[in-house]
């Protein structure tokens, strides 16, 4: 699905990755945790391929593809989904418009037909569903006047509709109180599956409580220091990262 080779990369001028491998097969979740600081966002970034985020080495494969040679829009119509810490707003866009032309965007990438009003409805109806959420967000202009929690199911529900192939999740648990997390980690558990991988930047322990990873990687100063399965970050919750020479602040 996704295979990262020696990636350096500076933002403003400033090298923040540092020689990044990550390989990520169909059926995989990977958890990438590490201090404040160390490029977890950037990497995401990277990946997504957002301006000012700039590849000054190494590769990127995605679904046989070389990734860094696409342009953002192809990436999302291609699979790549971002979940974004500070998802932005969008005023006067209505988030129905907005998801049933996104969903018709990623099907006539895939050679499907577009989906009119009456059967995007139903889609939406089916996924609302399962997530057990209601259209309310939708009917609003995307992540307007929103809560932190509110942003993060509203793009639980843009994953769901939209039915990528690889999920980049960066700090997906921030804001959320106990209860949205849980809706949101159940939102992501439904699209695990074997033809498809997601990749959670976190800074705790709790957002793998309800969503188990199968990898977990320490990125420290632009480098992974250390993978190793979900206990690992449980290590982690208990002694921190005074390990790998970190000592954050109190």
């Amino acid at each position: 699905m996704l295979e990262i080779k020696n990636i350096h990369a500076t933002v403003g001028g400033n090298a923040i990755l540092k020689g990044i491998n990550l390989t990520v097969n169909g059926g995989e979740v990977h958890a990438i945790m590490g201090p404040n600081g160390a490029g977890k966002s950037t990497l995401g970034n990277v990946l997504a391929g957002r301006d000012g985020y700039d590849v000054t080495a190494g590769s990127v494969t995605y679904r046989g593809q070389d990734l860094l040679d696409m342009a953002p829009d192809a990436r999302a119509r291609d699979g790549l989904f971002m979940g974004f810490q500070y998802p932005v707003e969008l005023p006067g866009v209505n988030g129905m418009t907005f998801l049933r032309m996104a969903a018709n965007a990623v099907r006539g990438h895939r050679g499907l037909e577009p989906l009119d009003g009456m059967d995007f409805l139903k889609l939406l109806k089916t996924k609302m569903a399962e997530l057990e959420m209601d259209d309310a967000l939708l009917k609003r202009s995307v992540n307007v006047g929103f809560s932190g929690g509110e942003k993060k199911r509203n793009e639980i529900i843009q994953m769901a509709i939209m039915d990528p192939h690889l999920m980049i999740l960066d700090e997906t648990d921030s804001g959320l109180d106990i209860d949205a997390l849980k809706l949101v980690s159940q939102g992501i558990n439904l699209m695990r599956g074997e033809d498809k991988a997601i990749v959670m930047i976190t800074h705790y322990q709790r957002l793998l409580d309800y969503v188990k990873p199968d990898f977990v990687h320490v990125l420290v100063d632009g480098r992974f220091v250390d993978s190793g399965g979900p206990e690992l970050a449980l290590k982690l919750e208990r002694e921190g990262y005074a390990a790998y020479g970190v000592h954050e602040a109190a």
